[in-house]
């Protein structure tokens, strides 16, 4: 067989399992994920290749409505620009559940110009698995994608045969990035994106989306990694929530974060984290692109 290689957009609104499902047909954990919708805000490139292949898998943040602050607005296009210049789009969406926000993806979708497989992902979440198909048939009244596939992206079944349903579609072609190649992003902004998980998976329901991460020290000593991060909030207030009772929460994040990062670089870790107040971070352009979102 000829070699094949392309980009594969996964899209879809805020938590619907994008991510997830992300890192299972890579087979390892590089996008971040918790159960708050927008969890992720970047494109981001995560990359499997073998001798036959190379899938470059476009993980996109949730497209959404209803928010209106800048960093809002930088996630929505960097959602609806993946769809461009890709070879293939994965559309996820939540098995027995439509929202106005899938029926903005749909519009997206309805341009495109590429092959489109509608994954209905969460099957296992449903009670009555064959309540999966009058959900299929109303999809289908939507949108004729060029494959409809049921699935739940946590079930290696699942994504062995939508790695194969991929491989139907993809262009033949060399390798798109070096074979050793996992992401096209930095090391440094997969460890921020490691410590702000952890922020997003403990803390409060608003306080998540006030919050980013800023990687201000990185270096390699002997066998040590060692990491300096500041942590953005919004407000006075939210300072301390984060630090947390004689530093409790700080502590906890900084360990569960540091866990993560080794097994991610593979080496030992030495991390230390602050936390500062940005007032007004997330809906301010330039402070924004200074922080990465451009």
């Amino acid at each position: 067989m000829s070699h094949k290689a392309g980009f594969i957009a996964v899209i879809g609104r805020p938590n619907v399992g994008k991510s997830t499902l992300t890192n299972e047909l890579i087979g390892q954990k590089l996008s971040i994920t918790s159960h708050r919708p927008q969890t992720t805000r970047h494109r981001i490139h995560a990359i499997d290749t073998t001798d036959d292949y190379q899938m470059v898998f476009v993980d996109t943040p949730g497209m959404h409505i209803g928010n209106t602050k800048a960093i809002n607005a930088y996630m929505n296009r960097a959602a609806s620009s993946s769809i461009n210049d890709v070879d293939i789009i994965l559309w996820l969406v939540e098995a027995g559940k439509w929202t106005k926000e899938d029926a903005r993806v749909l519009e997206h979708v309805s341009k495109a110009q590429v092959p489109v497989i509608l994954c209905v992902n969460k099957i296992d979440k449903l009670k009555d698995k064959q309540a999966v198909l009058p959900f299929l048939a109303e999809i289908g009244q939507k949108y004729q994608p060029d494959d409809l596939f049921p699935l739940s992206a946590f079930n290696k079944p699942d994504t062995k045969t939508l790695r194969t349903l991929i491989l139907k579609y993809l262009p033949e072609q060399g390798n798109i990035f070096d074979a050793d190649y996992v992401t096209d992003r930095s090391e440094k902004f997969v460890v921020a994106e490691f410590i702000r998980e952890k922020l997003m998976r403990h803390l409060t329901d608003e306080l998540p989306y006030d919050l980013t991460v800023e990687i201000e020290q990185y270096e390699l000593d002997g066998e040590m990694q060692r990491i300096a991060a500041r942590i953005f909030v919004d407000k006075t207030s939210q300072k301390s929530i984060v630090i947390g009772n004689k530093g409790e929460m700080l502590k906890l994040i900084g360990t569960e974060s540091r866990q993560s990062i080794e097994g991610f670089l593979q080496r030992k870790v030495f991390l230390k984290l602050w936390v500062k107040v940005k007032q007004g971070w997330s809906d301010d352009k330039r402070s924004l692109a200074s922080l990465g979102y451009d």
